[in-house]
């Protein structure tokens, strides 16, 4: 039997997955990236991972998905909240996603990971892991931190710089008006 909660969230991630790409208001899209990320946490959590479910809400949703949220918000430009698409390019991403998935499978059944074998393997130190994230990876992370600080701190100044561009329009436009006059 399937179990019900397995399909909730596989109709929960799917479904707010295909919004995230089909939506044409780019705010929608990010929310439902948002909920499409914590579907696959949950996943982590019916595999008995809470530690990497915990890693995937902090890190994707906490982080990255909020960042785009307020990256599509301080930058408040009407053409990224809608966007004209084409069939072409509709199509052409289709065709591309299917051949992706499919070189994705094929490797996936070529490396023997479908195999009763594969699980046999020794379980999994989790404390190994932890010590191995607070010191060999510890500059990845903070690369990382630094990386999405550098982009709030981008998507303020893009901000900034379209407020003084319309500000210097509506300078120069009152000028030629006063010269009109």
């Amino acid at each position: 039997m399937v179990d019900p909660v397995f399909v909730g969230l596989a109709v929960l991630t799917v479904g707010s997955a295909i919004i995230a790409l089909e939506t044409r208001e780019l705010i929608y899209g990010a929310i439902g990236l948002a909920i499409s990320m914590l579907g696959i946490a949950g996943f982590f959590l019916l595999l008995d991972a809470p530690f990497v479910a915990m890693f995937q809400i902090a890190v994707y949703v906490g982080a990255v998905a909020v960042l785009i949220i307020f990256t599509v918000m301080l930058v408040r430009t009407q053409a990224l909240f809608t966007t004209k698409e084409d069939r072409g390019r509709k199509a052409g991403g289709i065709v591309l996603m299917l051949f992706i998935m499919g070189g994705a499978g094929a490797v996936l059944l070529a490396s023997g990971l479908n195999t009763r074998d594969s699980f046999t393997a020794p379980p999994v130190d989790f404390v190994a892991i932890g010590e191995q994230m607070l010191t060999y990876y510890s500059p990845v992370l903070i690369v990382l931190g630094l990386t999405l600080a550098g982009s709030v701190i981008a998507a303020l100044a893009l901000a900034r710089r379209e407020d003084a561009e319309k500000e210097g329009e509506q300078e120069g436009e009152q000028k030629q008006n006063d010269r009109a006059n």
